[in-house]
């Protein structure tokens, strides 16, 4: 059973990507994104609102670019360097491929920072997932010890989290475009992870 796990976590998430994009091709109000933000939105201050300005950009592409440039430089093991490339350029054709078949807008009147281009997927909440999800399985197959593992897994995991929720907070995507991303980009992750492992261990 074990064996099949990752399978079976990849074809649900796909599936649900699936039932989301029905969603936004069909209907124009979708009910649970009313009810997230609404419960987000309570918590709207000057303060948070700039950390999470900040903390949003941890899924912009000057910080991927950078944290890949710097595995290529400094990182012994090239072959980690040109697979987060790799993983990389896949990510955004697909994000923009993505976006010009669904061409759902943005939120309105509750932006908080600017941003253009479609909303579904989110663009951040997508690369952080299978960016940070790639260092993720890196870090899970390397030799580092067990609590070593769990700090740094659990650390990039809050920064998707993060990330996908400050998209929302911000009002820059609906909740159903965060959670379209994540959902695409695990199904995406467990193939790529898949294809690329007899390189890497």
């Amino acid at each position: 059973m074990k064996k099949y796990l990752k399978w079976i976590v990849c074809l649900l998430s796909f599936a649900i990507f699936i039932v989301l994009s029905i969603l936004v091709l069909t209907r124009n109000d979708i009910h649970i994104d009313s009810i997230i933000y609404g419960f987000i939105s309570k918590y709207i201050s000057n303060n948070l609102t700039s950390n999470v300005k900040l903390l949003t950009n941890l899924g912009s592409a000057l910080i991927v670019i950078s944290i890949v440039v710097i595995v290529l430089i400094f990182y012994k093991n090239k072959r980690y360097g040109l697979f987060m490339s790799i993983n990389l350029i896949t990510i955004t054709l697909l994000q923009l491929i993505l976006k010009s078949i669904f061409t759902r807008s943005r939120p309105v009147d509750i932006n908080l920072i600017e941003e253009t281009g479609y909303s579904f997927p989110s663009g951040h909440s997508l690369t952080v997932m299978a960016f940070y999800g790639f260092i993720i399985y890196l870090i899970y197959i390397s030799k580092l010890n067990k609590k070593s593992k769990i700090l740094y897994i659990s650390l990039f995991s809050l920064i998707i989290l993060v990330v996908g929720l400050s998209r929302v907070y911000l009002g820059v995507h609906f909740f159903t475009d965060v959670l379209g991303a994540f959902t695409f980009a695990l199904s995406y992750l467990i193939i790529y992870t898949n294809i690329v492992k007899r390189w890497l261990v």
